[in-house]
């Protein structure tokens, strides 16, 4: 069995510092670990100190058991459409400009092949834990609706309507009517724009049964993988990060718990009265200190508290993560973010007596 861990969140909450932690965990258990980022940025690279990234998975120098990739979506693209189109539709499609337009533009598209490719490593049985570093937009919830609507995309009434459906004599029917049809269009036009939108559509459609099928496979492996919510105090990343279990419902996701990053310390509230209390009011340089560790504090409680209501609100576990500065630059300090985590135990707190 591989276990898949998905990590998620609106952009710049450091998710992918975080997946890269807990890959590096996972590899430090024994596991052979791969960690698949979808954020074209290169952060995944920068924060394991791996180089240059690439499709194929490569070792991280001085882990033996932690392995990366970034993905490449017009490869990864390009082997879907080898995969379950014909030879000569695949040969059309891959040099067709709307396809192109909608594999390297569409987010979904994106996401779709960020599933397809953690798929086939699940399914080929070279590791014992992947690690999927979602891509920014829509806070992570593109690559869970990725299977479901890529396949309504391509099964859509409108195609069907274009291209006919499975019924004997509907596609040539599509080819003596329409096509001509939208050949003339395309005189008028002065361009070949509508027949190139119409060639498009039904080699599209020919994969329909093929792509619903991987599709399902897909979004099991989603199901059975456990999903981590990263997020910060900030308005936005919380707002994603409500916005994201109001639409799991839909698709049977169930996350493991919420790394809550960037925390300030808590101790500093305690500070912040005991010195607010003793301060000499006479003192203006103390004076200043003081209040800027009160306004510091202040902002330790607001991150507490929308910590502790998250928890309150989904029922789940909600992992504090410590400010880091600077952040952190080795595969030791990666690891010692997750310190109060059982990350090989289902993101369990570790007792206090193990700390």
């Amino acid at each position: 069995m591989t276990r898949t861990v998905v990590v998620t969140g609106a952009g710049g909450v450091g998710k992918t510092t975080l997946a890269a932690a807990i890959g590096v965990i996972l590899a430090r258990s024994g596991l052979r670990t791969l960690v698949l980022t979808i954020d074209p940025a290169k952060r995944l690279a920068d924060a394991l100190s791996a180089g240059e990234l690439g499709d194929e998975p490569q070792l991280v120098l001085s882990e033996p058991n932690l392995y990366a990739a970034m993905l490449d979506v017009a490869a990864s693209w390009e082997g879907i459409i080898h995969r379950y189109a014909d030879p000569e539709v695949a040969d059309r499609l891959l040099v067709n400009p709307y396809f192109r337009a909608i594999a390297d533009r569409f987010p979904a598209a994106q996401s779709y092949a960020a599933g397809e490719r953690m798929a086939e490593y699940i399914e080929s049985g070279r590791y014992g834990a992947i690690v999927i570093d979602t891509p920014p937009s829509s806070g992570g919830m593109d690559f869970f609706l990725a299977p479901a609507s890529t396949g309504e995309l391509v099964s859509g009434k409108l195609l069907r309507w274009l291209t006919g459906s499975r019924l004997p004599g509907r596609s040539v029917l599509f080819q003596f009517t329409a096509k001509p049809m939208l050949r003339l269009a395309d005189g008028v036009l002065g361009g070949p724009m509508l027949s190139d939108v119409a060639d498009f559509l039904l080699d599209l459609r020919t994969i329909y049964d093929r792509l619903a099928v991987r599709s399902k496979a897909i979004e099991r492996h989603l199901r059975a993988a456990d999903t981590i919510i990263v997020t910060t105090a900030d308005p936005t990343p919380i707002y994603e990060t409500t916005r994201f279990f109001e639409e799991l419902a839909g698709i049977k996701i169930t996350p493991e718990a919420i790394l809550f990053n960037r925390m300030l310390p808590e101790s500093w509230i305690e500070e912040a009265d005991r010195r607010a209390s003793a301060t000499d009011s006479s003192d203006p340089t103390a004076a200043v200190l003081t209040n800027n560790l009160v306004a510091w504090s202040a902002e330790a409680r607001r991150q507490i508290e929308a910590a502790r209501e998250l928890s309150a609100r989904y029922r789940l576990p909600v992992h504090e993560i410590g400010w880091r500065v600077p952040p952190p630059s080795t595969l030791d300090e990666l690891a010692s973010l997750l310190s109060a985590v059982d990350v090989s135990n289902g993101f369990a707190n570790i007792p206090t007596s193990q700390q």
